[in-house]
């Protein structure tokens, strides 16, 4: 499978970014004055079950007249065989009232974990956990990120990573067991309100490669559309193989940076070419960025 990099007269895609509206770094008009900086063409703001960005960044894109075509999205979580699988939406209806609905639960569920979260490391003689969560998020949903960054202000790691693999992973202190919707909900909740369901990066959730076969035909099997094949990091060989599994089970390729913040790894828009023989997901759904 031959690689296929970028042409200068189409449009750079990035399917995938966050802001502070959950656990991004920046507000949604830092963001697309940052994508057109990095000469995106075509953004996807796709916050943790919430769709609360998307008003402010299409404002900033009128007021400051952006070369910029924003789609709007939601990256849902959800729960399949203990693994905690996230959907991205894609042109979906931000008001349309059941998927509003849905994501109110959605919320419910993260407040419930995050004080779940919270007591456990209060018995671990870490207090004000969920203070410090619900400030970092500044309103926004507050994540798993929000209680690394407050246990690297309070010097309990040096970096996020290690929070999470001294407190966050499964079977450390601050660890609860997700109870979010399954994949099929989420998948009905996306085309009840317009959208296009995504697999978000599939090579992250540690399965191997029959799992993560089985992940991809339940999750086509529940009218999936597409998957992500192309991240700005990603393993060897890893662009290939996904580009591979989204052709033998018929779904379209879709790319993204999963940008939060501002770092020397991950960009918008850096690195996100698909590999040849996949077909686009704006090639599939051209009305995705009309």
């Amino acid at each position: 499978m031959s690689n296929t990099t970028p042409l200068s007269n189409f449009p750079l895609y990035d399917l995938h970014s966050h802001t502070i509206a959950s656990d991004g770094r920046l507000t949604p008009e830092a963001l697309v004055l940052r994508a057109v900086e990095q000469r995106v063409g075509v953004l996807a703001i796709t916050d943790h079950d919430t769709t609360a960005g998307l008003a402010a960044a299409h404002e900033a894109i009128a007021r400051h007249q952006l070369s910029l075509r924003l789609i709007n999205g939601v990256e849902i979580s959800t729960l399949w065989e203990n693994h905690e699988i996230h959907i991205v939406g894609l042109g979906i209806n931000p008001q349309q009232p059941a998927l509003i609905d849905f994501l109110s639960d959605q919320a419910e569920r993260r407040m419930a974990r995050a004080q779940l979260i919270a007591e456990r490391l209060e018995k671990a003689h870490i207090p004000g956990a969920l203070a410090g969560a619900l400030r970092l998020a500044q309103g926004g949903a507050v994540t798993r990120g929000h209680f690394a960054r407050f246990l690297v202000e309070q010097g309990k790691a040096e970096n996020m990573a290690q929070v999470f693999k001294r407190f966050l992973a499964r079977g450390k202190t601050g660890y609860v067991p997700p109870q979010w919707c399954t994949i099929e909900q989420a998948i009905d909740a996306i085309h009840h309100s317009g959208g296009r369901a995504v697999l978000a990066h599939p090579g992250r959730y540690d399965l191997s490669a029959k799992w993560l076969k089985r992940l991809i035909a339940v999750f086509t099997e529940g009218g999936g559309d597409a998957m992500e094949v192309a991240q700005c990091q990603q393993a060897p060989n890893e662009r290939s193989q996904l580009g591979r599994y989204a052709q033998d089970y018929g779904l379209a390729a879709s790319q993204g940076s999963d940008f939060h913040q501002p770092c020397s790894w991950i960009e918008l828009g850096r690195k996100l070419w698909l590999p040849g023989g996949v077909e686009a997901i704006w090639t599939r759904f051209p009305h995705l960025a009309d």
